[in-house]
C-alpha cells in the first residue's frame, strides 16, 4: 500500500499529489497492489513453511537420539549386568571358600574377575564415546588425519588386549589423509577387530583392506570363521544381535550400535555381510 501511494505521489503526474483521476492509473495501481499482496503472502508462507521444516528436522533429530539412547540402554541392561554378577560371584567364592580352594582354582577365579573387569572397562569407553557425540549434537569435530597412523594405533591398542590377534593390512601406497575424529574412528576399528577375533570362532588372521575411491575411503574388516546369522543382519547395528555362537554376555550388539553412531556422525555409512569364508564389516568415510 505504501509503495503504491509513493509511486503515485512521487513518480506520476501531477507530481507530489495523490491523484488517481488519469485514465489507466486505477487499473495500473490495482495491478501493482495485487502483485505486492501476492508476493508478500507467498514470502510469509515460505517463511512459515521454513519454520515448520526446521521444527520437524529438530524433532526428527531428537527422535533419532532417543532411539540410539533406547538401543544403548537395552544393550547395557544385559551386557553390563551379567559381567558384574560374574565378578561378584567369583569374588564371593574367592573370599568364602578360600581355604578349600586349590591354587589353580584361586587363579581361575582371579583371572575371571580380571577378564570381566577389562570387558567392563571397554564397555565404559564405548559409552563415553557415545556421550561425547551426543554432547556435540550428533556431530563430531573433524581434522585431517593420516589413515595409516589411525589404523596402526587401533591395531596396537587391540593387540594389547588380545596378543594372539593377527591382522593383515592391505592399503594403497598413496598417502591418505581424510577428515575424521581419530579417537572415535580408532574405537570403531577396535570394536570391529575385537569382534572378528572373539566371535568368528577361528584363529585365522583378520584382514583389514582399505580402498581409496574417488570421493571416499572404504575400510573392510574380514574374518574367516562362522559368519553372521543372515536373519539377524538387518538388526545387527541396533544392539539386538544375539547368536548361539557368541558368548552369553559378550555379544556384539552394543559395540556395533556404537560403531553405527560414530560413522553416522562422520556422515559415513557402515554395513555387515557374509563372504564365502566368514563375515565382513565395511565402513565408508567421505573425503
Amino acid at each position: 500500500l505504501f509503495c503504491v501511494a509513493a509511486v503515485n505521489v512521487f513518480f506520476t503526474y501531477p507530481f507530489f499529489k495523490m491523484d488517481f483521476s488519469l485514465d489507466g492509473y486505477p487499473v495500473t495501481f490495482v495491478g501493482m497492489l495485487a502483485i505486492s499482496l501476492i508476493t508478500s503472502t507467498t514470502t510469509t508462507r515460505m517463511k512459515k513453511q521454513k519454520a515448520i521444516l526446521e521444527e520437524r528436522d529438530k524433532k526428527l533429530a531428537e527422535a533419532d537420539k532417543e532411539r540410539i539412547r533406547a538401543n544403548l540402554l537395552r544393550a547395557i541392561s544385559h551386557d553390563l549386568r551379567t559381567p558384574l554378577t560374574s565378578i561378584i560371584g567369583s569374588s564371593a567364592s574367592f573370599m568364602e571358600d578360600y581355604e578349600e580352594l586349590t591354587e589353580e582354582d584361586r587363579l581361575e577365579l582371579v583371572s575371571n574377575i580380571n577378564e570381566d573387569a577389562h570387558w567392563l572397562l571397554n564397555m565404559v569407553e564405548n559409552l563415553l564415546t557415545v556421550t561425547r557425540i551426543q554432547n556435540d549434537s550428533g556431530k563430531v569435530r573433524k581434522s585431517l588425519e593420516v589413515v595409516e597412523e589411525v589404523v596402526g594405533e587401533a591395531i596396537n591398542r587391540v593387540r594389547k588386549r588380545h596378543p594372539d590377534l593377527v591382522v593383515n593390512v592391505d592399503m594403497p601406497e598413496d598417502f591418505l589423509m581424510i577428515p575424521m575424529d581419530a579417537t572415535l574412528i580408532e574405537q570403531v576399528m577396535i570394536n570391529l577387530l575385537e569382534n572378528a577375533f572373539l566371535h568368528s570362532g577361528s584363529n585365522a588372521p583378520v584382514n583389514l583392506v582399505i580402498e581409496n575411491q574417488e570421493d571416499q575411503v572404504a575400510f573392510h574388516i574380514r574374518d574367516y570363521g562362522i559368519g553372521l546369522d543372515e536373519v539377524q543382519i538387518p538388526y545387527i547395528f541396533e544392539g539386538k544381535y544375539h547368536s548361539d555362537n557368541t558368548d552369553s554376555y559378550r555379544g556384539i550388539g552394543i559395540g556395533l550400535s556404537i560403531c553405527k553412531t560414530i560413522i553416522t556422525a562422520h556422515d559415513g555409512t557402515i554395513c555387515a555381510s557374509n563372504h564365502e569364508k566368514g563375515a565382513e564389516f565395511t565402513f565408508i568415510l567421505p573425503k
